[in-house]
């Protein structure tokens, strides 16, 4: 059990919001309180777009929250400050500088002198296990190496909190694998300096091999729904019983309609034309249905799908897809179990043309946006309409990237249906 006497951080009432492009505010973050304490790993899991990356972000000094405070050893902060140290998704490494130099940089930043940074860096380098490498360019490195690197960036400046924001998502399966169970043994033999680890998830699996404790993010805005407490000890085997067992319970927690009591957590944010689209090829859609319906014979639960499929971005994507379908009405979700409906059965046994027009019908009949852009199109008597006036109407409901990731998701899916066209070019919808 983690003595909880040694505070690291402290959110307080933090909420943020962005402006929306036809004005007003929109908000991100509602009312986040969490305390992290020394020799903890946390870890907050939830869906992409949830604000998780905000949060961080906020508890970084990068952004400022709209309302509430960050407290850190006991002072509040009002922006960057030094002892802090962020790993980013996307290894975020200069290409024009060698490994050496990358590492260096952060304490280039602080002054110290030539002779004493370079000694550091190359502590830091052969600790992570890139020694040898010390002249090699980012572009001459694996993807796992460059995060490598980017680690040992954070670590030379010897952070009293190490931020972490999907470290392991551009990473491929065994890649992702090997380098958290590389921080891992590092952590557990106290080579790190850092007092406490924060890190943004959304795959259940790695919060539960990784964590002591587990927040479950919720959207729309974003907002803490759950603590888990992992009380297994490292290191942990994700076939013992008690390793299946909570990560089941996590994804009955992100399914159950107890924890998602408002229309704020809901799977798809908004209402009518205002919902956020995930960006879900119908490849994937397709190939998950296909595989429930011969693999699973119709049912299965969502722990094992995340094994089958392996998707990248985690467990919490396959739950993405799961709810996708069940919005299109071709599957259920009943906790983490899964099941084909009969249109979804039907969908599975039909040929290409058959899929296509059911995949139409139900795009028509349950996507509101699609139903629109449709409809204002049958409407129009040369049957065109620009995307602009569209993507401009559901901003009124989310940020601006978000309408555009539904805009490129409806173009997606209403192109395989043959629901409608849309000419890049010109940018603009119109009926074949």
């Amino acid at each position: 059990m983690i003595q909880k006497q040694n505070i690291v951080v402290e959110v307080k009432n933090v909420s943020h919001s962005y402006s929306k492009g036809s004005g007003g505010d929109f908000l991100v973050l509602d009312n986040i309180n969490l305390t992290l304490y020394e020799d903890e790993i946390v870890c907050l899991l939830g869906r992409s777009g949830a604000g998780k990356s905000t949060l961080l972000r906020t508890i970084s000094g990068l952004i400022q929250p709209t309302q509430g405070k960050i407290i850190m050893q006991n002072i509040e902060m009002t922006g960057p400050r030094a002892g802090l140290a962020m790993v980013f998704q996307n290894f975020a490494l200069f290409p024009w500088l060698t490994v050496l130099e990358n590492v260096e940089l952060g304490l280039e930043a602080q002054k110290i002198v030539p002779s004493e940074r370079h000694r550091q860096a190359l502590k830091a380098i052969d600790l992570i296990g890139l020694d040898g490498n010390e002249s090699a360019f980012p572009r001459e490195l694996s993807g796992g190496m460059q995060q490598r690197v980017g680690l040992a960036r954070a670590l030379v400046v010897k952070p009293f909190l190490l931020l972490m924001d999907e470290p392991f998502s551009s990473l491929d399966v065994l890649t992702a694998e090997i380098l958290r169970a590389d921080i891992l043994d590092l952590w557990i033999e106290g080579q790190m300096t850092m007092k406490s680890i924060l890190m943004v998830t959304h795959n259940i699996e790695e919060a539960v091999l990784m964590a002591d404790r587990i927040l479950l993010f919720g959207s729309n805005p974003g907002h803490i729904i759950s603590e888990i407490q992992v009380p297994m000890p490292q290191p942990r085997n994700r076939l013992s019983p008690d390793f299946r067992a909570l990560v089941d319970s996590i994804y009955e927690k992100l399914t159950s309609k107890k924890e998602r009591p408002s229309e704020k957590e809901s799977a798809f944010p908004g209402t009518g034309i205002g919902m956020v689209l995930p960006s879900i090829s119908t490849n994937i859609l397709q190939g998950f249905i296909e595989t429930l319906a011969t693999v699973y014979h119709g049912q299965a639960d969502l722990p094992t799908l995340s094994e089958t499929f392996r998707i990248q971005d985690g467990n919490v994507e396959i739950l993405r897809i799961a709810e996708t379908l069940q919005l299109f009405r071709f599957c259920e979700l009943d906790g983490a179990d899964v099941h084909l409906t009969n249109k979804g059965k039907e969908f599975a046994a039909g040929n290409i043309d058959q899929r296509k027009k059911l995949f139409h019908d139900h795009l028509q009949t349950y996507i509101p946006l699609a139903a629109r852009i449709r409809s204002v199109l049958d409407e129009r008597r040369n049957h065109a309409a620009p995307m602009n006036r569209f993507r401009d109407e559901i901003e009124d409901y989310m940020p601006e990237e978000s309408a555009e990731s539904t805009m490129k998701t409806v173009i997606s899916w209403a192109r395989y249906a043959e629901l409608f066209a849309y000419d890049e070019q010109a940018g603009k919808f119109y009926l074949e």
